[in-house]
């Protein structure tokens, strides 16, 4: 491990928090390099395959390198060579900076010879005055992150930030979806990725902070009218497990989440993780309105800017419709990019109000999207 140092021409960040001000990557996936500013709310849009699920990917990556899982992710993903922009001979290193208000994070993976993806190095920094910083640079060679058992104190800031970020994507509500199953009763921590413990999560809520779940149940009727309340009831072949129950307003009868459809049950999803009392970090959404009626996904763009207000918002989406209700500052354009015989890569371009202002007056953002003047289409 290597401590050091230096000084610098940045002034240090005033209000304290450890919000995520930029990200750069480079090499992984489609991403081959890209520098992005990341604001509290962040919209991706773009044609298939432009590479607006990488970067949501790239979340999840990160995720389970701070968890000290890359070796299981990188296997499970197919290999190193499946993760390296166009494979190993077009890619040597995967780079990422993180780069906070008062300090940044840099890992560098190169892959090994059985197609793993080792650690070239770890380094945390940060900034100690008008011109200084210090850093430490640790995990050279190693197999798995070492972020989370760095003393330096910047290191545990960063390791407790990264390891609240969550990645949602609630688009499994086939017969076997984990939030259609008993889960356990007491596994009441975070919503999970895919809302597989959405009854003990409910349930916990609705002890500790009965306004904000009378606040989701309510939200929930706006678009279900049907909806009366969740019902919390211990499996009764087994205490410690629960499943998620609800009834009609209109009568006694008991139903579960096989009984809702598919957009009503994804909705209640998003509307529990955002209007729940304390938000992860970052969070970050793929597709959020997929089988939502209008007036849901009208609902959906509000709770959207709401939770931006308390946290960091990342959503990538393919509707017209959820887009029109953000300003074009709130917007990224994903492109993917293909010249001079060289393999594609995605590009990433916040729009900006004031270049829009003449067009606005006249069309939606939505408008401009369909009829290409602002990109992100094939």
């Amino acid at each position: 491990m290597i401590k050091w140092k230096k000084k610098i021409s940045v002034v240090l960040g005033m209000d304290g928090q450890h919000t995520l001000q930029s990200i750069h990557v480079s090499g992984f996936r489609s991403i081959q390099s890209v520098d992005l500013p990341i604001q509290d709310l962040n919209i991706l849009i773009g044609q298939n395959g432009a590479g607006k699920s990488n970067f949501i990917e790239l979340f999840r990556f990160l995720h389970e390198i701070i968890n000290q899982r890359l070796q299981v992710y990188t296997a499970v993903k197919g290999g190193a060579d499946k993760l390296l922009h166009y494979g190993s001979r077009e890619t040597k290193q995967i780079k990422i900076i993180l780069t906070f208000n008062d300090s940044w994070y840099e890992l560098s993976l190169i892959i090994a010879q059985d197609d793993r993806l080792i650690i070239e190095f770890e380094e945390t920094n940060v900034i100690t005055g008008p011109i200084t910083t210090e850093g430490v640079r640790f995990s050279k060679g190693k197999e798995e992150s070492l972020l989370t058992k760095n003393s330096f104190k910047v290191s545990q800031v960063i390791s407790a930030q990264l390891k609240n970020w969550r990645v949602y994507h609630f688009h499994d509500t086939s017969a076997e979806a984990p939030v259609k199953k008993l889960s356990d009763i007491s596994d009441t921590a975070f919503l999970r990725a895919d809302a597989g413990n959405l009854a003990a999560f409910l349930w916990y809520m609705q002890q500790k902070s009965p306004k904000h779940y009378e606040r989701i149940v309510s939200t929930i009727k706006l678009v279900l009218p049907f909806f009366g309340d969740f019902i919390f009831r211990p499996n009764p072949y087994n205490e410690q497990k629960i499943l998620l129950e609800w009834q009609d307003n209109r009568s006694d009868m008991r139903f579960n989440a096989s009984d809702l459809s598919d957009g009503s049950l994804r909705f209640i999803c998003l509307v529990t993780l955002l209007l729940q009392p304390k938000l992860p970090n970052l969070i970050l959404l793929d597709e959020p309105e997929l089988g939502l009626h209008p007036t849901a996904l009208a609902l959906l763009a509000g709770l959207l800017k709401k939770a931006s207000s308390r946290t960091q918002v990342i959503v990538s989406t393919q509707s017209v419709n959820l887009v029109n209700a953000f300003a074009p500052d709130d917007v990224i354009v994903v492109d993917r990019e293909d010249a001079d015989g060289r393999p594609g890569h995605s590009t990433f371009r916040r729009l900006e109000t004031d270049v829009l202002a003449t067009w606005l007056t006249e069309y939606s953002l939505g408008d401009l999207w369909e009829k290409n003047v602002i990109g992100g289409t094939p």
